[in-house]
């Protein structure tokens, strides 16, 4: 019985609040405030507890999204972060980063708003961390079986935290000196406070998880990738897929123009204290952002707390219709519509359906502007093509330039090569020959590193798919729950 049967007909939508532009733009802290828990609980009565629940389908990780709504909407918090927990081991990254596509989902979203899913989500485990109900699990007993993580973003601590609880013993490696993976540095503090990532780590302690940080498996001065197989009985890859997509555009060697993740990690770096100032400075600075995801949307937060002039966003595809096109982009589909982040509040020139030409620079060798001229897309044998509008080009001013075009796939090197892991040459992402096994026996990958960069709820669900392969492997037979198959992909 849904709690409130008429609430999705006489409740509206409210989101959670967020501080005024001007107040957060003067430091790092979080865009988002905690909604009062009487107004959650009215988020969380206006859903329909349909009888076919579409945003599990939304949801990779399948979370029991009607069941945890119910019971906040019936004050009982302690039962739905032990559902939320049934399906999600770190509803926090999810309920801060993720873009939700659980709620375009929704039955609501049909004609209305959907239910603040998101909302109801980090307000369950935000209460869960208040009351001390978030400890950790030490399994009964021990397989004796040694597994090696490397990687601790979302995906590679997902995976550690399962197959720990079923017995095994699991050691997580990461190259950086703080563990997190893009958490941790891909991620401003204004998008995900970082003490989260802290308070799960220790969790993990608890519950017996060796993790290791600045070690690189395969790197220079790091153990070899081919002792460290010998040395347990499976190794699991959760590297991400770090390999950023390049311009070849003239001018690409000018001082000044910089990858997005040589840019967000510096600023993360003042943030510890491990830097006074970041060696990529904003401040003063028209900036132009080459790309439209989050990690340009990220930079574009950054640099306005950084104290930019101006900041131009600059995207070669034209910009996205205001509402869905339902006959070419139906419910339940991911609605592909114009979309603005808090960032994008906080002062943003959007230039759309226009590409880089060149990078102009001054006599000094830096980069001075950015000439580009407009693009129409059309369609050639099924592929995009970008074609230039004649007599379009213009410049754009430019003191710092950020490329945020994506990511071609997880980095290659000497981890791959020693281990004999095989690497798809059109995705750029590990190959898998079935249950999450790579090329190489034994050898195992999720997240990123599999399906490309993506959202961090499928790093999660992949990681605990993984950790079932992996267990079933090495005992003969899984308890642990498989959200996901290798290659799927959301609606």
């Amino acid at each position: 019985m849904v709690a409130n049967p008429w609430g999705f007909l006489r409740l509206a939508r409210a989101e959670a609040p967020k501080r005024p532009v001007a107040e957060r733009l003067l430091d790092w802290d979080p865009v988002y405030g905690r909604p009062a828990p009487g107004d959650v609980k009215v988020q969380a009565s206006r859903c329909m507890d349909c009888g076919v629940a579409f945003c599990h389908a939304g949801c990779p990780l399948g979370n029991l999204i009607p069941e945890w709504n119910e019971l906040v909407a019936e004050d009982d918090w302690r039962e739905a972060i032990e559902r939320l927990h049934a399906t999600n081991n770190f509803p926090e990254f999810t309920g801060w980063l993720c873009p939700a596509p659980c709620e375009a989902s929704c039955v609501l979203a049909i004609n209305a708003e959907p239910v603040a899913i998101k909302q109801v989500e980090l307000a369950i485990i935000d209460r869960a961390w208040d009351e001390g109900w978030v400890g950790g699990r030490r399994p009964a007993e021990s397989t004796g079986k040694r597994i090696a993580v490397i990687g601790s973003g979302p995906a590679g601590l997902a995976c550690a935290q399962q197959l720990t609880r079923v017995g095994h013993h699991v050691t997580v490696y990461e190259r950086s000196d703080r563990l997190g993976g893009l958490l941790r540095y891909g991620i401003p503090d204004f998008k995900m406070p970082k003490e989260l990532i802290d308070k799960r780590l220790a969790q993990l302690v608890e519950e017996g998880i060796e993790l290791r940080a600045g070690v690189d498996i395969g790197g220079e001065g790091g153990p070899d990738p081919v002792e460290l197989r010998a040395g347990v009985d499976a190794v699991v890859l959760a590297t991400g897929a770090l390999d950023p997509r390049d311009l070849e555009v003239p001018g690409r060697d000018l001082d000044g123009v910089h990858q997005a993740m040589d840019y967000l990690p510096q600023a993360n770096r003042v943030r510890t204290g491990d830097l006074t100032t970041p060696p990529i400075d904003a401040a003063g600075k028209h900036v132009v952002i080459i790309g439209g995801g989050d990690t340009a949307a990220d930079c574009l937060g950054t640099a306005n707390r950084q104290g930019a002039l101006d900041v131009t966003q600059l995207d070669h595809n034209p910009r996205p219709p205001a509402a869905r096109d339902i006959t070419a982009n139906p419910w339940p589909q991911w609605p592909k519509v114009h979309r603005t982040s808090a960032a994008h509040e906080e002062g943003v020139i959007e230039s759309w359906a226009r590409e880089a030409v060149a990078f102009l620079g001054d006599d000094a060798g830096h980069i001075r502007a950015v000439l580009v001229e407009e693009v129409q897309t059309v369609r050639v044998d099924g592929r995009r093509e970008f074609r230039p509008v004649p007599n379009s080009r213009t410049e754009i001013p430019c003191d710092l330039l950020l490329v945020a075009a994506g990511f071609l796939g997880t980095e290659r090197g000497s981890l791959l090569d020693r281990l004999g892991v095989q690497v798809d040459p059109e995705r750029g992402s590990l190959r898998l020959r079935g249950s999450w096994e790579t090329s190489a026996e034994g050898v195992y990958a999720c997240g990123d590193a599999t399906r490309g960069a993506s959202l961090v709820v499928w790093a999660i669900a992949e990681g605990r798919a993984c950790a079932a392969a992996v267990d079933t492997a090495l005992t003969g037979r899984t308890e642990l729950p498989a959200p996901v198959r290798p290659g799927a992909r959301p609606l």
